[in-house]
């Protein structure tokens, strides 16, 4: 089945349902957009906002209207030349409330490992039953609020099956004979006996390595596959899997092989697996290389002292994501870890040559290895030989926690990487074979939660470069170093899915851009956010750490209201879970931060100060803006635009970057651009406008030649400026883009600088301006748009 040319993500919901996808058909058309693209499609609990919490495989989101709707919107799409794709959530289900909801799992709570569903979830029977932390204190403390009624067990909203037999026992004694322990919302991260979704304990994990368990949770999308209704589908945290590479070939026989991309977050120089059957990841690798142009590696020293003078922190960032990790182990990832450690205790009393080893030590060992780890895995699979890159990987991560270890636990270490390396002795021992696999499982949430949610909310240099799968250390990407990536994704994945923003990105791509510029003039930076310092003092921020985030977030989202900024900082506050959390508030702190929020938003001194700084900052915004939207576009890969972004909108983490979108005010404005009356425009309007003529260019460029995209090669072009970045796809397109404004500026301008494009006469798209192959002026080229999208006349 063919990739897409292009992509459009919608957040699918019971306010914005498959009958308003269809209802986009004809606006997605003249963008320029081939298909679809839906945040989960299945039966989700009632009222999600996002879909991720399945609970039930084999229907449609009754929210989002059904099965009748969604054919509705199919055919609507047809009509109008469009194809759909979908997100998958293979990993887990949700814990609803009530537990009815997810019939399979009520199920397992009725009738144990009996549950003809027991298959299904990854539990560990051990101690007899299943933990349900949801109850507000101990049982004795609440047992008054539990009733019998209805043939349930009630606690609240909260309800939960009876198992056969017991129903006539008086309360106390019932709850005591029943498959799962009703327990205190504190208890998850010490006792729960299942697998979640990183620390979320209303989402258990789901068995797909099992093929029965795979063959009935995709029934319905594989079906949807066959019949035409899907042509692709996303893979939400595939590395959550027991064997990603084994769930991936399962998938492909059962769609025919249809187009599949992967939620994969590669870390560093890391590259996809090359023998998973897809076409490659949802995109934040090329996210971060993208945005990394427009942020100049020169501000990299001034902006980390200023970041310390600013907060009196003077740790590293390595050395904050050491302590994020061990904070994320030591708390809502000590099951997970506990859990491991047993696993390795279990080898031990099972083999006399173990028998020395602790269980302190053994457990330290497991401790450093995950934080040492770089990467969200290794790919060992029990009963195969582990791939070379997979022993480098553990075995980099063997040699700092050795540094990092008591000599005397030494030995224990070097054990569980032997336990941990040897796949092909897993395969023959069960446990061994679960401790290899449960090991690669909670890496990725160790990675998860201590970096993108914990360090990227205490470290705040530029918080443009704090991004899902970012690496803020990686301060700027130069030219030669992007031309490097996009050439190796046109050679070895040339349909992975780029992006600039998606439902779980800490920054929209115009946030981001907002930020950039920032690393081009960090002392005149930080002579103003000193005196926005000055100038709130009045209104007392009560952390300095905080205080360096809220002027940032300030630029970054210039629009923003009280309630999505104090919505905000209170859940950036408690991911970074160094003054609050969301287990143990802070009220003194949480209150006193949203009035200093409130307070100086209403301040127009302060205010009036960010909005100069902002209009200066304005045309290399407009730069940043305009180029990373053009390169994304345009370079290898199937472009994804999330839901509104084809104008400026500037929103940060969920769920302020899933609010309703104004899609009347985009249709209207795509009226202005198809007229070309954009001379009419001013402020606001012409800003989206001209982001808007960007996207629809270069997303009917693709679909009316995708040939010139898909097959035709990436090529660099030379420039005599680093301040611009050219390259051609095929023999037909070219991409020129400005980068660094600021410093341009402070250089002259663009003056005799050049780009050399190939032979022939080039139109660009965005201007109408025509210039010949060979050395052309970026002075002229540029001069008035910072992007130019040439077409060989």
């Amino acid at each position: 089945m063919p990739a897409p040319v292009s992509t459009y993500r919608f957040q699918v919901r019971d306010s914005f349902g498959f009958a308003d996808v269809g209802a986009r058909a004809a606006y997605l058309d003249r963008l320029g957009v081939t298909h679809a693209y839906l945040s989960p499609i299945l039966r989700a609990t009632p009222g999600s906002g996002h879909g991720y919490d399945v609970v039930a495989h084999d229907e449609l989101s009754e929210d989002a209207g059904g099965r009748p709707a969604f054919d509705a919107m199919v055919a609507s799409l047809r009509a109008s030349g469009l194809r759909v794709i979908a997100d998958v959530v293979p990993n887990h289900m949700a814990v609803p409330t009530p537990a009815r909801l997810n019939a399979p799992y009520w199920s397992l709570l009725q009738h144990g490992p009996e549950s003809e569903y027991a298959n299904w979830f990854d539990v560990n029977w051990a101690p007899g039953r299943i933990i349900v932390p949801v109850l507000g204190d101990r049982l004795p403390l609440v047992l008054g609020d539990i009733s019998v009624a209805d043939g349930v067990v009630k606690y609240f909203d909260h309800e939960f099956p009876i198992r056969p037999g017991t129903e006539n026992l008086p309360l106390e004694e019932l709850l005591a004979a029943q498959w799962y322990r009703l327990a205190s919302w504190r208890t998850s991260d010490e006792e729960l006996n299942y697998r979640r979704f990183f620390d979320v304990t209303t989402l258990i994990a789901v068995r797909v390595e099992d093929r029965a368990v795979f063959d009935a949770t995709h029934a319905l999308i594989a079906s949807l596959v066959k019949d035409g209704s899907l042509d692709g589908l996303r893979i939400d945290h595939p590395d959550g899997l027991a064997d990603p590479r084994g769930y991936l070939r399962d998938l492909a026989a059962a769609t025919d092989g249809t187009w599949v991309v992967v939620e994969k977050i590669l870390e560093g120089d890391e590259t996809l697996p090359e023998d998973w059957p897809c076409a490659g990841t949802t995109g934040y690798d090329a996210l971060n290389r993208i945005g990394g142009l427009f942020v100049d590696p020169a501000g990299a020293a001034p902006l980390s002292d200023l970041l310390t003078e600013f907060t009196h922190d003077e740790r590293t960032l390595d050395e904050i994501v050491e302590v994020s990790k061990r904070r994320i182990i030591d708390s809502s990832l000590n099951t997970e870890v506990r859990r491991l450690t047993d696993l390795l205790c279990d080898l031990r009393d099972a083999n006399p040559a173990y028998a020395d080893f602790t269980r302190r030590a053994l457990h330290g060992a497991v401790v450093e290895l995950l934080v040492a780890m770089d990467r969200y895995r290794a790919y060992v699979v029990p009963g195969s030989a582990a791939p070379a890159e997979a022993v480098a990987v553990l075995e980099r991560a063997g040699s700092v926690a050795s540094s990092r270890l008591p000599h005397e636990h030494l030995p224990a270490l070097d054990l569980v990487m032997d336990l941990l390396l040897d796949g092909v002795a897993a395969g023959s021992d069960p446990v061994r074979a679960e401790l290899v696999t449960r090991f690669q499982q909670t890496c990725g949430p160790v990675m998860a939660k201590g970096i993108e949610d914990t360090t990227f909310y205490r470290y705040h240099r530029l918080l443009a470069l704090n991004e899902v799968g970012g690496e803020p250390g990686h301060f700027g990407v130069g030219p030669d170093e992007f031309h490097a990536f996009a050439a190796r994704l046109a050679r070895d994945w040339p349909t992975t899915m780029t992006t600039l923003s998606t439902h779980d990105t800490k920054r929209s791509e115009d946030a981001r851009a907002r930020l950039a510029p920032l690393s081009e003039i960090p002392a005149e930076w930080a002579a103003e956010v000193t005196h926005w310092r000055e100038l709130a003092a009045k209104h007392h921020c009560p952390d300095p750490s905080t205080e360096y985030l809220f002027w940032q977030t300030l630029l970054a989202v210039p629009d923003i209201t009280a309630e999505r900024l104090t919505g905000y900082l209170s859940k950036a506050t408690r991911e970074a879970k160094e003054q609050t959390t969301w287990t143990s508030p802070n009220e003194e702190f949480d209150q006193a931060l949203e009035s200093f929020a409130r307070g100086v938003l209403a301040d127009d001194d302060v205010m009036g100060a960010v909005r100069a700084f902002s209009d200066r900052l304005a045309p290399a915004v407009r730069a940043a803006v305009l180029g990373q939207k053009l390169v994304q576009l345009t370079m290898p890969g199937v472009p994804d635009v999330y839901q509104g972004t084809e104008i400026v909108e500037a929103s940060l983490v969920d769920p302020d970057n899933r609010r309703p979108v104004d899609f009347a005010y985009r249709e209207r404005l795509l009226d202005v651009v198809e007229s070309g009356s954009l001379a009419n425009l001013g402020g606001r309007e012409l800003e989206d406008a001209e982001k808007l003529l960007v996207t629809r260019a270069a997303l009917r460029l693709r679909r009316e030649h995708p040939e010139w995209f898909t097959q035709g090669a990436y090529a660099p072009l030379p420039t005599s400026s680093s301040h611009a970045l050219a390259f051609g796809r095929g023999e037909n397109v070219v991409t020129v883009a400005t980068r660094l404004p600021l410093t341009l500026e402070s250089h002259g301008g663009w003056g005799a600088s050049v780009v050399v494009l190939p032979e022939g006469t080039w139109t660009d798209q965005l201007t109408g301006k025509t210039v010949p192959g060979g050395p052309v002026g970026l002075a002229g080229l540029l001069g008035d748009f910072p992007v130019a999208l040439l077409v060989r006349a």
